[in-house]
């Protein structure tokens, strides 16, 4: 497939029934999480700028809770200690200077605090006016603020990390104390039980430094899921069965402490498809091996993909002779494979989470005798992925999903191949996570998306999943987006601004069918009204935007990522400008103008085709950006076409 590899988890959160509350305002641009935006907040009254994703349930409380010099943390005797770390890194951020862990709170201190699990936690939150956790499913949280108190509890540690989270999204970002953060509570859980990436595109592989902050990003966004398949990696797959060398195995388990840490499952993927021998008892033997050699490094979550393979020509006669041809001797074998592993490493390790595999139909709801095989075969527990209706789902609903739990007869994870690009690497898919129907996470045993070959930039996507995954009844996907371009830029807001055109002109996909619809917008608007200084302005702002990022994000792993897009992005933005001049001089009469545009113009669309990026095996790959509205725009203009 593209790719492929899961991770674990267990039977579907069942949905609860909360009622809805007046939502806070949310992020400029996007819709509040329900309800009536509140009034906007005085100077030192901070209000929550950022939550993302968007809760089930926020409301405003009586009162607030200000940041004092010194807060006191009270804490129950099991809480999460990821998440107490959190919370007092995000107190200092929020101006506090000492954080003071307490067995409980001082009467008329006049301090903060801030209680975290346990019985202060319980207690604080019925005074607050918030619910507690008891009824909330799996990862599920609640947080209030008011009366100089805090409180947050989770349903279970993962809770409690995420309500941290939320808390740090709450608190303002400032230098001293004395922020007072109004009265506020949140009721919050997510919508599918596994959220994350999957890293499993072919094509120049992430750095070791980028898939650890790809850890911290996920966190972030409340994602709990982390597939490590690199194809970089010879060890997942052409040497499967080989141990992996110190060092390798090393830096595997800085990824697996790194993601425990951050309440993120690491899934190891291996892949033996391409030389298996189903019958082989050797190679079962191998296979166990090597998971029995990275649970030692950490490894709790593991999967056993067999997609891009053939499954029609065997590896060894001995699979000929005991299975036979077709299909459903293909889907026997791998059900009996993964059976055995099930039972014999999987069953037998305390702690481990289900297995998961990649069938090698993952991208349909056809019913065949190799999928009607591992309905019947392969052992319940088993978790099974799938792309959706196509290896890239132009659309996907909770009914698709339905069909596929009942053709595969297992829960499914859905392997989403959105924003990867490796299938077409002069793009970027800089767009939001779209054309995903409400309620299909909850048909659902997760979703993953496979990003881009790109890893930083691949966050402006991947932040909308995030936000999707978490939390689609309350999803808007143009909002969720503005959101993700306003963190990427750091709250820069030229940046911020700057990133927006620059998207703008790398956003469409199978799922965004819209090139540049700002920009495309702006065109139709000139083309309707002639106004040639407005859509001057939007293509200057365009032509400075990869400058500005440059100048704003210095070594900023976006602007090293997409440096040939920036560039060709000026270029058309020039010769862009230059149409538009051609069509204003061919409207005056000016033919001199119009003649030296003319001349002119083709040199500048060569200058704009010319950028490339240059993919793992040096190949040199002409970049696109803004196609079928920027150079249709300089095409029409040279074609007469371009005015009203």
């Amino acid at each position: 497939m593209h790719r492929t590899r899961t991770a674990a988890v267990t039977a579907l959160a069942t949905a609860l029934a909360v009622v809805p509350l007046a939502g806070l305002a949310g992020p400029s641009g996007a819709a509040p999480a329900t309800g009536t935006a509140a009034a906007p907040a005085a100077r030192d009254r901070t209000a929550p700028t950022a939550l993302s994703p968007v809760p089930r349930s926020v409301r405003e409380r009586p009162g607030h809770a200000t940041v004092t010099a010194s807060v006191d943390l009270v804490a129950g005797p099991h809480a999460d200690a990821p998440a107490l770390a959190l919370v007092v890194r995000a107190l200092k951020d929020a101006g506090a200077r000492h954080v003071v862990r307490t067995g409980r709170a001082t009467a008329g201190s006049g301090r903060l605090t801030v209680y975290v699990d346990g019985p202060g936690a319980r207690r604080a939150l019925a005074e607050l006016g918030a619910r507690g956790t008891a009824d909330l499913p799996a990862e599920g949280y609640a947080l209030a603020a008011g009366s100089g108190r805090i409180a947050l509890a989770g349903r279970d540690a993962a809770g409690t990390y995420y309500a941290a989270q939320t808390l740090r999204q709450l608190l303002p970002h400032r230098s001293r104390p004395g922020a007072a953060v109004r009265g506020t509570a949140v009721r919050d859980w997510p919508a599918t039980p596994l959220r994350g990436v999957v890293e499993g595109f072919y094509g120049t592989p992430w750095s070791h430094t980028a898939r650890l902050e790809q850890l911290d990003f996920a966190a972030r966004h409340k994602m709990n899921l982390y597939v490590y398949s690199p194809k970089d990696d010879a060890y997942l797959r052409e040497k499967w069965r080989d141990p992996y060398p110190a060092d390798r195995l090393a830096r595997i388990e800085e990824l697996v402490d790194r993601a425990r840490a951050r309440h993120v499952a690491f899934t190891y993927a291996l892949s033996p498809g391409l030389s298996v021998c189903y019958s082989s008892e050797a190679d079962v033997r191998a296979l166990i091996a090597k998971f029995a050699t990275l649970w030692e490094a950490g490894v709790r979550t593991f999967a056993v993909p067999l997609d891009d393979i053939s499954y029609t020509t065997w590896n060894c006669a001995a699979d000929r002779e005991k299975y036979g041809t077709g299909g459903g001797a293909a889907g026997r074998a791998q059900a009996e494979l993964l059976n055995r592993v099930h039972r014999e490493f999987i069953a037998r390790h305390r702690g481990a989470e289900p297995l998961q595999m990649v069938p090698t139909e993952y991208a349909d709801l056809k019913a065949t005798p190799y999928k009607k095989a591992l309905a019947t075969r392969l052992d319940r527990d088993v978790l099974v992925e799938w792309t959706g209706v196509g290896v890239i789902a132009p659309t996907l609903t909770a009914g698709q999903a339905q069909q596929a739990r009942r053709l595969y007869g297992h829960p499914i994870l859905l392997w989403d191949n959105y924003p990867v690009n490796d299938y077409v690497s002069k793009r970027l898919m800089l767009g939001p996570y779209n054309a995903r129907g409400a309620g299909l996470p909850g048909a659902l045993a997760g979703i993953t998306a496979n990003p881009m070959i790109q890893p930083t930039a691949s966050d402006l996507a991947l932040a909308t999943v995030a936000d999707y995954s978490w939390n689609d009844r309350g999803y808007d996907a143009r909002a969720s987006w503005r959101a993700a371009l306003d963190e990427l830029a750091g709250g820069d807001a030229r940046a911020a601004r700057a990133l927006r055109a620059f998207a703008d002109v790398n956003y469409s996909s199978a799922i965004n069918p819209h090139q540049a619809p700002e920009l495309a917008a702006a065109v139709d608007r000139f083309r309707a009204d002639g106004r040639a200084d407005r859509l001057d302005a939007v293509l200057r702002d365009l032509r400075d935007a990869p400058g500005v990022l440059r100048d704003r994000l210095p070594g900023h792993g976006f602007v090293r990522e997409t440096a040939p897009w920036l560039d060709a992005t000026r270029a058309w933005a020039d010769a862009a400008r230059d149409a538009l001049r051609l069509i204003e001089a061919t409207r005056s009469g000016d033919e001199a103008a119009a003649r030296r545009l003319r001349a002119r113009i083709p040199e500048s669309v060569a200058r704009a085709r010319a950028y490339v990026y240059v993919d793992l095996k040096g190949k040199r790959i002409p970049v696109v950006v803004g196609d079928g509205v920027l150079d249709t725009f300089v095409a029409d203009a040279l074609a007469g076409r371009g005015g009203q």
